[in-house]
């Protein structure tokens, strides 16, 4: 059986997602305190900054690493990226809602980034899985 093919459009939103995932991830992984600290956190655990540099490499670069997979394959992906978007969205509104500080201008960067992403995969989601 012929594997249909993957949208263009698809597979763009992967490249871009790699390119975005790597822009946070290298300063997050290098840099925690002074690049989250431009970003308006009051404080920064490097040791949790860097476990969450380490997932945006994992996805992103698999994301780039994927990009000539079939459709099955890119739906499995999707599948991941919806959790990893899904939890990401309710863990950044929680910690806003909880904070003592003001929500900083990356924390809404950050939220709102992840909120587009969860509805650009949930929207691939629905459109492939038929195919």
């Amino acid at each position: 059986m012929i594997s249909p093919p993957v949208p263009a459009s698809l597979k763009n939103g992967f490249m871009a997602h790699f390119v975005i995932d790597l822009l946070f991830a290298v300063p997050l992984f290098l840099f925690p305190q002074a690049f989250l600290s431009l970003l308006g956190w009051q404080s920064v655990d490097p040791f949790a900054t860097r476990i969450a540099a380490a997932a945006l490499f994992g996805i992103g670069i698999e994301s780039f690493l994927g990009r000539n997979a079939s459709i099955h394959t890119y739906k499995n992906m999707l599948n991941l990226k919806i959790i990893w978007s899904g939890a990401a969205v309710a863990g950044i509104a929680l910690s806003m809602i909880q904070s003592s500080y003001p929500a900083s201008f990356g924390q809404w960067l950050l939220l709102v980034t992840f909120i587009g992403f969860h509805l650009l995969w949930v929207y691939w989601r629905l459109k492939i899985r038929r195919l």
